[in-house]
């Protein structure tokens, strides 16, 4: 080779070289975050926001300087309402994309799938959706609402002379963990406030049911037997379906008021909501909540919709999960910037009584022990434009009971988080 070609030859590889190194030094300079939510399947109408919400809040840390000097670049997987994929998809981000923290799950199945990954391998997850309880992991933060700060103060609202003092309960869930606890644990309270089992029906639909026909005519006859109310712990778009069977048949919040709890103003963008107006849906938070925070968490969730070209922008709106997903990864940033490491067990150890001023009006606190926020509860009612009015809250936000009193044994469970549990 001539000597020309040698020096260009020694001068390319010399530039390949540095560019590799450069891009290396690049990506130790980042913060891998994992962002865990199905963006296909059953569940694609709930957490394909909370991806979007997580993005858009990352990219306002970053502009404000990221965590500890480092900007945070976001990992996106699509489990695809894919329970065993959810496993799977979480060890490939702690393994592979050594990511340091995962924002994800919505179903508490898919939370039960990955829960053992992130033990194993001490990954920290946060889980951002209301849930059953019965669980409290050293390795899950959890923003979402447990059934004390939900599911208990929304059924005592529809008993009291306000929510209509309801006699009867027609509990109608999605066939999984969430539901069937969360119904067991509310068929223990409505027997300790003295309602019979005649007074309880309980019916399950697996996940994607669409035919609700029979079960709307099931509650028209239940409802016949004195004051009923509906508490639906229905998931993913099987909702659609659920609301347009009630307004077919003619269901009305005056003869039977509905209780969601996985129900917001996202799973109801895309129904006509007149006839569903007074039906009731507990949260932690609601778009319609008005104070300075929410109004800059909103606005800056439209203008992000419409930059992005987010399907549906120009009908964007907030719901309870992406709010708990917005105040989930802001808690982790300032825990990692307390402890200088995104090491998990230093962080885990800094979020320890953290606090953050949400946008529920209330400043949010990570309880000491337990890894769960203290939470205002809501209830709101929906109104012709598919959002809520609020027509009950609490005064403070409530610590979470993750192990239900109404279970029995629970006394005996410790009040802080172990693996395994």
């Amino acid at each position: 080779m001539k000597r020309r070609s040698l020096i260009k030859a020694f001068t390319l590889s010399a530039s390949i070289a540095a560019m590799g190194l450069s891009w290396s030094i690049q990506a130790a300079e980042t913060i891998k975050v994992g962002i865990l939510h199905s963006l296909s399947g059953t569940m694609a109408i709930s957490e394909t926001s909370l991806k979007d919400m997580a993005l858009m809040t990352i990219e306002q840390i970053n502009a404000k300087g990221g965590v500890n000097g480092k900007m945070l670049e976001p990992v996106v997987v699509d489990p695809a309402s894919n329970w065993p994929l959810f496993a799977e998809k979480s060890r490939q981000l702690l393994t592979q994309d050594k990511v340091a923290v995962v924002f994800g799950c919505w179903t508490s199945v898919s939370r039960k799938s990955v829960l053992p990954v992130f033990e194993e391998l001490n990954g920290l997850l946060f889980y951002p959706v209301q849930y059953e309880g019965e669980e409290m992991s050293p390795n899950v933060f959890y923003t979402g609402a447990a059934p004390n700060q939900q599911a208990i103060p929304a059924v005592e609202y529809l008993m009291s002379e306000d929510g209509g003092s309801a006699k009867r309960f027609f509990l109608l869930g999605t066939d999984y963990v969430y539901p069937r606890t969360t119904n067991k644990i509310l068929r223990a309270f409505l027997h300790s406030k003295g309602v019979a089992d005649k007074d309880i029906e309980e019916v399950y639909t697996p996940f994607g049911h669409a035919d609700y026909q029979t079960i709307v005519a099931n509650i028209k006859k239940f409802s016949a037997g004195g004051k009923t109310a509906v508490i639906s712990t229905v998931n993913g778009d099987s909702n659609v379906p659920f609301y347009k069977e009630l307004a077919n048949q003619g269901l009305k919040a005056t003869d039977v008021p509905v209780v969601a709890f996985s129900v917001g103003e996202e799973e109801l963008r895309g129904i006509d909501t007149k006839p569903l107006v007074g039906h009731l849906a507990a949260w932690n938070y609601f778009e319609s909540v008005d104070n300075p925070v929410n109004q800059k968490f909103v606005a800056d969730w439209k203008a992000y919709a419409k930059a992005k070209g987010l399907p549906g922008a120009d009908k964007a709106v907030t719901n309870d999960p992406m709010e708990a997903t917005y105040v989930g990864i802001h808690m982790w940033a300032q825990a990692a910037e307390k402890a200088k490491s995104t090491n998990v067990d230093k962080v885990r150890e800094a979020l320890a009584g953290q606090t953050f001023k949400a946008p529920s009006g209330f400043t949010l606190t990570m309880d000491k022990t337990n890894h769960h926020l203290h939470k205002p509860v809501m209830i709101g009612e929906i109104q012709d434009d598919g959002q809520f009015s609020v027509v009950w809250e609490t005064e403070q936000p409530l610590r979470a009971q993750p192990w239900s009193p109404f279970i029995p044994g629970n006394d005996k469970r410790p009040d802080y988080a172990v693996k395994g549990n």
